[in-house]
C-alpha cells in the first residue's frame, strides 16, 4: 500500500497548518488549495483518495466545488467542513455524496479517525478479523473433538457460516482455505454425528434430546397462526436453500419485517421428493407411502412424479388437526418468472384469504442449472460468488416484491423455510448396484448396493429409517460430507463431470440444518 494522498480545501488553510503536519507525521501526503477553482484543477490533475473542503469560501462555494470534483471523479472521498450545525446544510451536503463532514473547529484527533476511518478502515477491519477467526478456529477446533449435541450442532454451523460471510468481506486476508478446511473437519465429525444418532431421533421426536425435525415444522411454527382467524398466513418453502443464502437475502427484509429465526434438522434423505411431502404432510415418507398410496407414485425420484400432490398432503395434515380454514388453502408453486411475477402482480387478491402456502423452486433451478451451465458455474465458481448470485437474484425478483407487497399487509404472519439445503460436492465415491438404481447423487436405492461405508451411510432396512419400502430386497445408501456418487462405468468422465457441483439427498450441515423464519410487518 502506497502513500494515501490527501488534498486539503480552505480559504484559510493558514490556521490549519498544524493539523497538516500532524497527518504527515502520520504518513500521509497532503496538499492545499485555497479556493474552488485551484481544487477543481489539481483534481484533474493529480490522484487523490481524499478530500477536506470548506463549505464556506470566498468564491465558489464548499457546494459548488464538490458538485464539480464529483463531476471530475465521482469515486472520491469528500469530507466537508463546515462551520454550521444545520440540519438542511447536512442534507445538502449528504445529497451531494460526501462521504463525511467534520464541524469546526476541528482538532487533530478527529481529521485522523476519519482518515482511519476512510482511508485504513478495510486494512485495519481486516486484520482485527483474522485475529478473531484464529482466535475462533482454535475454539470451533476444541469444540469438534468434544461431544457435541444437536443444539451445539446448530450453534457451531451458526458460527461457521457467519465466519464465511465476514471472510466474503476480507478475501485480502486469504483466510478462506483455512475456512474451508475447517468447514470439512466439521462435515466429518457432523456426519458420524448423524450415523450415531438419526435412528434414536426418529423413535424419540419431541424429546429434548431430539432435534425438531422436518415432520414437525408445519404444525409447530405454522398451525398455530391459523388460531386467530384474523391472522393471514403465507408459509414460504424455498426449496434447496442454505443458511449462507437466507442471511445475504435476509439484509433486503430488515426494514420491512421484525424477524424471528430458528432451526430445525431436514430428514433424509435431504432431497424433495422426501423432505417437502414429509414437510407438508407431516409425516415420514415411509408413512405417507403407508396411509396415503395413492399420493405416493413414481418409481423415479424428481419433482414432477413424487411432488404432484403437496396441496393434498397439507390439506390431509390440516384436516388430521381438525383445523377448519375460512376460505380454501391456497397453494402455488412458483416454478418460472412468469408465475412469480403474476403472483406478485396478484397478491392483493390473496389479502382475504386465510392460509397461502407457496413454493418457490429458483434456488433449486440454480443449484442444477449451475452443474449443467459453464457460464453459471464462471459466474458463480464457489460458495462466495453463490451466495453474491442468490443476492443478485433475490434484490431483483419478484419474490422481493411479494415480500414489499406483503409488509403492507394487515395482520399478516410469513413463514419461511426450505426442505432442505445443498453442499459443494468435491469428492467422488464408486458405488457398486444394479441397473434398476436411482440415479441421484447424493443418495441412491436399489438392490445390492456396495460404497465404501467411510463415504455413505448403508440403509438395509429402510422402514428403520422412516423410509418407503418399495420392494423386499431394495436398499438405500447416503452420502455423508461432500461425497457423490459414481459407477464404474465411465468413472473418469463422470467423476470429473459432477464434481462442483452443488448437491443435496446427503449428510452434511449445509443440507441438514435449516432456518425457519418467521416474519410481520413493522
Amino acid at each position: 500500500m502506497g502513500e494515501k494522498n490527501i488534498l486539503w480545501v480552505d480559504d484559510e488553510i493558514e490556521l490549519l497548518r498544524s493539523h497538516i503536519i500532524f497527518l504527515s507525521e502520520k504518513g500521509y501526503n497532503v496538499n492545499t488549495a485555497t479556493n474552488g477553482e485551484d481544487a477543481i484543477n489539481m483534481v484533474q490533475e493529480n490522484s487523490y483518495d481524499l478530500i477536506f473542503l470548506d463549505e464556506m469560501m470566498a468564491g465558489m462555494g464548499g457546494l459548488e466545488t464538490l458538485s464539480k470534483i464529483k463531476s471530475i471523479d465521482q469515486n472520491i472521498p469528500v469530507v466537508m467542513v463546515t462551520k454550521s450545525e444545520e440540519e438542511a446544510l447536512m442534507d445538502e451536503a449528504i445529497g451531494g455524496k460526501i462521504t463525511d463532514y467534520l464541524t469546526k473547529p476541528v482538532n487533530p484527533s478527529q481529521v485522523l479517525l476519519v482518515c482511519k476511518k476512510i482511508l485504513d478502515s478495510k486494512k485495519i477491519t481486516g486484520e482485527y478479523t483474522a485475529k478473531d477467526y484464529l482466535q475462533d478456529f482454535n475454539q470451533i477446533s476444541q469444540q469438534l473433538s468434544s461431544n457435541l449435541d444437536f443444539a451445539d450442532w446448530i450453534e457451531l454451523y451458526r458460527k461457521l457460516v457467519n465466519w464465511d460471510i465476514e471472510l466474503d468481506k476480507h478475501s485480502e486476508i486469504g483466510l478462506h482455505q483455512t475456512l474451508s478446511e475447517q468447514w470439512r473437519e466439521a462435515n466429518k465429525e457432523f456426519s458420524k454425528f448423524v450415523e450415531r444418532n438419526y435412528k434414536q431421533w426418529l423413535t424419540s421426536l419431541g424429546d429434548i434430546d431430539t432435534p425438531t425435525l422436518t415432520t414437525e415444522i408445519t404444525e409447530k411454527y405454522v398451525l398455530n397462526l391459523l388460531d386467530d382467524e384474523r391472522n393471514k398466513v403465507f408459509y414460504f418453502i424455498l426449496d434447496c436453500l442454505r443458511l449462507d443464502q437466507w442471511l445475504v437475502m435476509e439484509r433486503h427484509l430488515l426494514d420491512l419485517f421484525k424477524i424471528e429465526k430458528d432451526y430445525y434438522y431436514a430428514i433424509l434423505p435431504t432431497a424433495t421428493p422426501y423432505a417437502r411431502n414429509s414437510l407438508f404432510a407431516g409425516l415420514f415418507p415411509s408413512e405417507i407411502e403407508k396411509y396415503y398410496p395413492e399420493l405416493w407414485h413414481g418409481k423415479v425420484d424428481d419433482e414432477r412424479s413424487m411432488n404432484k400432490y403437496e396441496r393434498e398432503l397439507l390439506q390431509l395434515l390440516l384436516d388430521r388437526k381438525r383445523i377448519k380454514l375460512k376460505s380454501d388453502l391456497k397453494y402455488i408453486k412458483i416454478i418460472d418468472p412468469e408465475v412469480g411475477r403474476n403472483f406478485e402482480q396478484n397478491i392483493l387478491s390473496y389479502k382475504n384469504v386465510q392460509f397461502t402456502a407457496v413454493v418457490v423452486n429458483f434456488l433449486d433451478m440454480i443449484a442444477h442449472g449451475r452443474s449443467d451451465s459453464d457460464l453459471l458455474k464462471e459466474i458463480a465458481p464457489d460458495e462466495p460468488a453463490y451466495r453474491s448470485l442468490t443476492d443478485s437474484w433475490f434484490s431483483h425478483s419478484s419474490l422481493l416484491g411479494t415480500f414489499r407487497a406483503l409488509a403492507k399487509m394487515d395482520n399478516v404472519k410469513v413463514v419461511i423455510t426450505t426442505d432442505h439445503g445443498s453442499i459443494r460436492s468435491m469428492r467422488g465415491a464408486k458405488v457398486l448396484g444394479d441397473k434398476e438404481a436411482s440415479t441421484n447423487l447424493r443418495f441412491k436405492y436399489g438392490r445390492n448396493l456396495k460404497v465404501d461405508n467411510k463415504h455413505a451411510v448403508y440403509i438395509k432396512d429402510p422402514l428403520e429409517y422412516r423410509l418407503p419400502k418399495r420392494g423386499v430386497t431394495i436398499n438405500y445408501i447416503i452420502a455423508k460430507e461432500d461425497y457423490y456418487f459414481v459407477y464404474p462405468t465411465d468413472y473418469h468422465k463422470y467423476l470429473s463431470h459432477y464434481k462442483d457441483t452443488f448437491q443435496h439427498g446427503g449428510i452434511s450441515l449445509e443440507e441438514m440444518i435449516l432456518p425457519v423464519i418467521t416474519m410481520e410487518p413493522k
